[in-house]
């Protein structure tokens, strides 16, 4: 019922069947055997004299490099410089380095890095010759050179479960700003000799009506001109088929002048650019000087639809575009725009099912270079999204909690393991006069960097990876994660600290039986 609900099904029957469970068995058994056979080979051979001696045999072994150490901190640096330029250039392969240089500086950072910044600390005798500073830092030089390969693995595990998350926090994202990127529920975009205009325009308004969904259409004749300003072609709309749509949207109308025009936005990030700038220029086919000093307020058109370059002029100076663009490379001087607006947009996805499958026809089993018409169902569009972000949602939210949870298990099996010899370490510190009061002091410095630094590696990682997708997606989606990531990350960090205290509490408990 869950699985239905996550997937948006109508309905999920329940069936029992031999081939799930021989292949559960299958896989698990084959990977037992395989993973047992190559342990073998990479377990690491010491003669008995070594096992005899215990752990003195293995952490007399145990020592950094100071070049390691700088290659740790270099690499992660790197990494997150090369996060930065990818979010916010178009230098997208860029990417194919970052998995490597984040893997390798994790490690160098936790094999080399973090103890010579332990022995620095402990070389400094005002700070480190402290109450409980003393027996904190030599305790933890000891674990983490003893536990780099844990500490390295519970990163890594930690940093796929933060970006699986975060991933459904950007689809998330995008499907909750569906509707305010495209406020259209249907657009049809035409060449002024289209052949199906008459015909589909007629059809979708059909379809609409027998599944009795409102709508308000406008039409609009867009023509090509080139700007003296920039010498590059802009979309001109007239100023009354600007205001039919307005009125759909209950938006401020336009009163425009002869000689004055307004930008139209294709992005949030528009209005901000275009909102102070001021532009003179000429309409150069037609010579029509106009003043653009302004943008309107509102986002009416998805950002496919409209160009870069869009204005509206005045019906009057609108009239005098006789003459097209002179630039005979442009396939599509002028252009019929046909817009529905229905607020009841996501029902359609059933609508113009047929122009679509003509429109695929001609694109890729026709093979025509140029189609005479575009269509756009943002209903249709928005099922595909949501059906997409539903399989995503259960299996990122298991892939999370499987990766949580071997996270977790790292570092609990690890302290379950040395639980004996923590218990007599702590037993003489007791007999010494050691208060309970000291002994929580003692235990929290001893477990929270066990608990935390992984984490914070790992989240710092996932910080940087989804500011290079903003970047991103800030130019081809116009959407913004941050709330989402911000949100989820504190999730993560809530249940990291309701586990660190339990764990914690288990832990002393064990050490005062």
């Amino acid at each position: 019922m869950i699985v239905r609900e996550i997937l948006h099904l109508d309905d999920l029957p329940l069936y029992v069947s031999w081939e799930p469970f021989l292949l559960t068995i299958g896989v698990f058994t084959s990977a037992f055997f395989v993973i047992s056979f190559i342990s073998v080979y990479f377990t690491r051979e010491r003669k008995l004299r070594d096992l005899i001696k215990g752990s003195d045999y293995l952490n007399s072994l145990t020592t950094y490099s100071k070049i390691r150490a700088f290659y740790g901190i270099a690499l992660i640096v790197t990494t997150y410089v090369l996060a930065f330029v990818v979010g916010h250039t178009s230098l997208i392969g860029l990417t194919l380095l970052i998995p490597f240089s984040a893997t390798f500086g994790t490690y160098y950072f936790f094999s080399d890095s973090v103890p010579c910044f332990l022995d620095l600390a402990r070389g400094k005798r005002k700070y480190h010759w402290q109450r409980y500073r003393l027996l904190s830092l030599a305790e933890q030089t000891h674990i983490m050179m003893d536990n780099v390969k844990m500490f390295f693995v519970v990163t890594m595990v930690s940093t796929l479960a933060f970006l699986s998350v975060g991933v459904l926090a950007t689809m998330s994202s995008y499907t909750t700003q569906y509707d305010r990127l495209n406020p259209l529920g249907l657009v049809y975009k035409g060449d002024v000799d289209n052949p199906y205009e008459r015909e589909h325009i007629n059809s979708l308004r059909l379809q609409l009506e027998e599944k009795g969904l409102s709508y308000q259409l406008s039409r609009f004749i867009v023509v090509k001109q080139t700007s003296s300003f920039t010498r590059n072609e802009v979309e001109v709309f007239r100023e009354s088929d600007m205001n039919v749509l307005l009125s759909s949207y209950s938006y401020p109308l336009l009163n425009l002048g002869a000689g004055e025009a307004v930008f139209i936005p294709y992005s949030e990030d528009s209005l901000k650019k275009l909102k102070d700038r001021v532009v003179q220029t000429v309409l150069e086919e037609n010579n029509i000087p106009l003043t653009i000093d302004s943008v309107y307020p509102k986002i009416v058109f998805p950002g496919s639809i409209v160009s870069v370059n869009s204005i509206v002029i005045s019906d009057e100076d609108f009239a005098k575009l006789i003459h097209p663009i002179s630039d005979q490379d442009i396939i599509q001087p002028s252009y019929h725009l046909f817009t529905f607006v229905i607020p009841q947009w996501m029902e359609t996805k059933d609508i113009g099912k047929d122009i679509e499958h003509l429109e695929s026809n001609l694109y890729f089993i026709k093979k025509n270079r140029f189609s005479p018409f575009y269509f756009e169902n943002a209903g249709l569009n928005y099922s595909y999204i949501l059906a997409t972000y539903s399989l995503f949602t259960l299996v990122g939210v298991l892939v999370a909690t499987v990766f949580l949870l071997a996270a977790g298990s790292f570092i609990y099996f690890k302290l379950h393991t040395s639980l004996e010899r923590e218990k007599r370490k702590f037993d003489v510190l007791k007999r010494m006069g050691l208060t309970d009061t000291e002994l929580k002091k003692l235990v929290n410095r001893h477990l929270f960097p066990q608990f935390f630094l992984p984490w914070g590696v790992a989240m710092m990682h996932s910080a940087f990876a989804f500011l290079m997708v903003q970047g991103i997606l800030r130019d081809f989606a116009n959407i913004s994660i941050v709330k989402e990531v911000f949100f989820a990350f504190g999730f993560f960090v809530l249940i990291q600290v309701v586990y660190f205290y339990l764990i914690r509490w288990r832990y002393i408990s064990h050490i005062r039986s």
